[in-house]
């Protein structure tokens, strides 16, 4: 499989598109103003203690709180689960790092237990252990690995557990070496600035996306690396050639008119992603609901009839559906939980069939995924590891006019509301004041003809007149009733 990563820049923002056999699989954006916080490592103040939930939450220099429970904090596994009292005390400080962005209301999620990654390796220096990505599947090789990281930890005397990253399969002993002794260079640093530094500051920030993206998805695989900015391809040229010497000839500097991510479509891929209905090439569809609980996905065969039976285009339909609700899980980066509704199958074959062909596309998502269960009702559950906002929390916000509900009140219903509210002031107001009634065209419109007749009615009822003033700054559901 043949990878590109696409890296447009401009002083607003840096985006970063993963194209995986020409077709765009994930979108990564950053925002000069609103850098991503995850993996940054911070003095934090501990604020208050929650004992019910076993978490406190902490100043760590923020808008909000971020938040830090007992299971994310460094503490003996063998013994029973302490009380976070006896960890943690008002006021107290503390090293922490940034494990989710803060997503919605929510503050930033913490952890004690610090992580510090480099191109091959990744650095625990609380923990004891070696471990080897899982996706290095020879034995032999992660034999070796091992082999070679308790080889150098002894030699250079250095703290802490040290996870082996997919990256570093096959790679030479040298080059993991130098790894390791960058981020022994960098844990002295950590140690050293937070001895000195005022509370709340942060103490290390992660890489600028472009190279984060590059570090860690760049493999292999990986053909091209483009990017549209001349002098961000000279400092990522610095950054491959001092930890990543293999892909320099993969580093290529777009100076074209056409945008990049036109080039490409990925701007047309965006714009997708951003509705709620996802066509399939066969005529059926997905509709993608994202709510602050969860996300649903439904699958509809729609237009499609092309199967010898039902059964049949039931059955195609669902498995259409398995690439691209992988391929939008990624390209929208929905995390939490996902329930998915295919359509039902009479046969168990097919049913299993669905769900193989669903889990072999989740082997190719970079965040870590699980299916938890198929329900009685024949409900897909799973869950998707969430670290930063989903595309749609990122590029959009909720609706003005709807306040994020995905609907409004029809300018039928407006108008009744606006009859019980004069009955209201009717009563409430003895005076014979007339009453101005101001709102939506669309509703003054439906007043003065379709509920002509029952304004007439409602003016004869209260004895009194009722005038309507249009006012097009209101939407549908916006009015005011004014005493005239």
């Amino acid at each position: 499989m043949s990878d590109e990563l696409l890296i447009n820049v401009t002083p607003m923002e840096c985006r970063v598109a993963l194209i995986e056999n020409g077709t765009v699989n994930e979108l990564f954006v950053e925002r000069t103003v609103k850098r991503g916080l995850v993996g940054n490592i911070y003095k934090g103040k501990v604020v208050r203690v929650l004992p019910g939930m076993q978490a406190a939450f902490v100043d760590i220099g923020l808008s909000r709180t971020a938040f830090l429970h007992i299971n994310d904090m460094v503490w003996s596994r063998n013994q029973p689960t302490p009380n976070v009292f006896d960890l943690l005390q008002p006021g107290q400080i503390l090293t922490v790092q940034v494990m989710k962005d803060m997503l919605g209301t929510k503050g930033a999620r913490l952890s004690t237990d610090l992580s510090i990654p480099s191109r091959y390796l990744v650095l625990m220096p609380f923990g004891n252990h070696i471990g080897v990505s899982q996706r290095i599947e020879s034995e032999q090789e992660r034999d070796r690995l091992r082999t070679l990281i308790e080889k150098i930890q002894k030699e250079h005397q250095l703290p802490g557990s040290v996870i082996v990253r997919t990256a570093a399969e096959g790679i030479d002993e040298a080059s993991i070496a130098q790894d390791m002794n960058y981020l022994a260079k960098l844990w002295e640093y950590i140690q050293r600035k937070q001895k000195t530094i005022a509370v709340p500051s942060l103490i290390f920030e992660e890489l600028p996306l472009h190279q984060r993206i590059v570090r860690d998805l760049a493999s292999e695989s990986t053909s091209k690396i483009c990017i549209d900015s001349r002098e961000i391809h000279a400092k990522l040229k610095d950054f491959i050639d001092e930890f990543m010497p293999e892909m320099q000839s993969r580093l290529i500097h777009y100076p074209g008119e056409r945008p990049l991510f036109d080039l490409y479509n990925v701007e047309e891929d965006i714009q997708k992603a951003l509705q709620t209905r996802v066509a399939l090439k066969s005529g059926g569809y997905l509709m993608i609901d994202q709510t602050e609980a969860m996300t649903t996905i439904d699958v509809n065969t729609g237009s499609y009839v092309g199967g010898r039976s039902l059964e049949d285009t039931v059955f195609k339909t669902n498995m259409e559906a398995t690439q691209v609700i992988a391929r939008q899980l990624r390209l929208r980066n929905l995390g939490g939980i996902i329930i998915i509704d295919f359509i039902d199958m009479q046969e168990a074959m097919h049913r299993d069939e669905v769900m193989k062909q669903f889990e072999r596309m989740l082997e190719r998502d970079h965040a870590k995924t699980k299916i938890t269960q198929v329900s009685e009702l024949g409900l897909v559950e799973m869950t998707r590891k969430r670290t930063r906002e989903s595309l749609e929390h990122l590029l959009c916000e909720s609706c003005p006019t709807c306040q994020g509900r995905g609907f409004v009140k029809t300018a039928e219903t407006v108008c009744y509301e606006i009859f019980r509210e004069i009955l209201r002031y009717a009563r409430a107001y003895q005076s014979q004041a007339g009453f101005m009634v101001v709102a939506n065209p669309l509703v003054i419109d439906r007043l003065l003809t379709a509920e002509a007749p029952a304004v007439a009615d409602l003016e004869h009822f209260i004895n009194r007149v009722i005038k309507f003033q249009v006012e097009n700054l209101y939407t549908q559901e916006q009015y005011d009733i004014i005493l005239s």
